[in-house]
């Protein structure tokens, strides 16, 4: 008796797990911006309504909008200089930049749709223009990029398939292996947008060479004890950067 149950949740498993993967497989389509084939669940209307409505609190988070609207004019200029002299500008997406108030978390980050935050932590490291340019675009290419998008969909797939493994005790199993997936697409996600960066500074006539200024000032806030790349949605900041110098010498040398 006992062994027939388990054939029929084995037969439940198979018939959940292959329900999560035939699902992924038909929402996947080619990202006219970036080329690449993804799974993909939300429609560009869908990213911008989370966008909109997370902003408001995304940014309380981090302590409000910074008070001082000539760095967020600054910060406007440069984001907006970005999007119009590249592809961003034919994409439906709604691009509105952030300057948080936030002084002690060194952060920038995008959310579905077009809102794009820069912590004032990070901010007042910066450099010059040609650094936040880099900070900004790169974060225009997780827009562009449907990572948000993605990462829910795939995240979708794998509670799915956690629960289907559940049946023969296998959810544990399943979530590891999905942990350890969503982790390196995560990282995948920061090195597109790296080189989406790259490539929408050159449009906009900025220095591309201080992307690698970027990465240094974020290897040295995250000190001698930054987690491992292995356990990191980011890749290393030594492979960022090398990364970014193969991107140089592509666009620059594109015709």
């Amino acid at each position: 008796m006992r062994r027939g149950n388990f054939k029929v949740r084995i037969f439940i498993a198979l018939v959940v797990v292959a329900f999560a993967l035939i699902r992924n497989w038909s929402q996947r389509e080619t990202n006219p911006y970036t080329g690449r084939v993804q799974a993909i669940s939300l429609s560009p209307d869908q990213e911008i309504a989370i966008g909109l409505q997370s902003a408001p609190g995304m940014a309380q988070q981090h302590g409000g909008l910074h008070p001082n609207q000539q760095y967020q004019a600054l910060v406007d200029d440069v984001g907006n200089r970005l999007v119009n002299n590249s592809i961003a500008k034919d994409t439906p997406y709604q691009y509105e930049f952030h300057l948080l108030a936030d002084e002690n978390t060194i952060n920038a980050f995008a959310l579905p749709g077009g809102q794009i935050f820069i912590t004032y932590a990070l901010f007042s490291r910066l450099e010059n223009q040609d650094q936040l340019a880099g900070v900004l675009g790169h974060e225009i290419g997780h827009v562009l990029g449907k990572h948000s998008n993605e990462r829910i969909t795939d995240s979708k797939k794998w509670q799915t398939i956690i629960m289907g493994a559940g049946a023969i005790d296998m959810g544990s199993v399943a979530q590891q292996i999905g942990q350890g997936e969503l982790l390196k697409n995560g990282r995948g996600d920061e090195l597109e947008s790296d080189e989406l960066g790259v490539e929408f500074m050159l449009d906009a006539g900025y220095n591309p060479e201080e992307l690698i200024g970027v990465m240094e000032i974020l290897k040295a806030a995250a000190g001698p004890n930054r987690v491992p790349e292995f356990q990191s949605t980011h890749p290393d900041p030594e492979n960022r950067i090398e990364k970014i110098k193969e991107a140089i010498r592509k666009y620059k040398n594109a015709p």
